[in-house]
């Protein structure tokens, strides 16, 4: 299993345990699943049927998002103004990460970041901002936004972000 930890503040924010995809060569795509915890539960990884999520919540459980609780990602919030001005920011500190390791990569890196980041702008209102654990503002935010379905979350982590570590 691998590990996806941002590069800036060291904070775990996936992993290859969900279903992910690669877009663009610039983002890990994880596929994530609303989830309902109770006091005590211990996830073992098995799929509660609807009607034990259903008695769950009536039984004091909270409905929370799998990569989130797992992750123990905080969420935050944004307007285009300010995350494009965190991006900005990001960006600058993961090319600087990248010119020290992997100096090859910076250029396709730049465009395919711009690139990107202009399609997460062009729909800002559609994402949920996260970031990792300790909340670090120079951090990475992890996006999330939902299926055609309106209910099944997926979230971006920045490839160029992250240092992949196996476990």
């Amino acid at each position: 299993m691998k590990l996806f930890i941002d590069i800036i503040s060291g904070d775990e924010l996936g992993s290859d345990a969900y279903e992910m995809k690669e877009v663009d060569d610039i983002v890990y795509e994880l596929d994530a699943q609303n989830i309902v915890i109770t006091e005590g539960d211990v996830d073992i990884g098995g799929n509660p049927s609807a009607e034990e999520q259903a008695e769950a919540l009536e039984n004091g459980g909270q409905q929370v998002i799998n990569i989130v609780h797992s992750f123990r990602l905080q969420q935050t919030s944004f307007d285009k103004k300010q995350y494009m001005a965190h991006l900005k920011d990001y960006m600058k500190a993961v090319k600087t990460k990248l010119q020290e390791t992997n100096p090859d990569r910076v250029p396709a890196f730049e465009k395919g970041a711009a690139a990107f980041a202009k399609k997460v702008l062009g729909n800002i209102k559609d994402y949920d901002f996260f970031t990792g654990e300790s909340m670090d503002p120079n951090g990475m935010v992890v996006l999330c936004n939902y299926r055609e379905d309106g209910v099944t979350p997926f979230f971006l982590l920045w490839k160029d972000g992250c240092k992949v570590t196996k476990i």
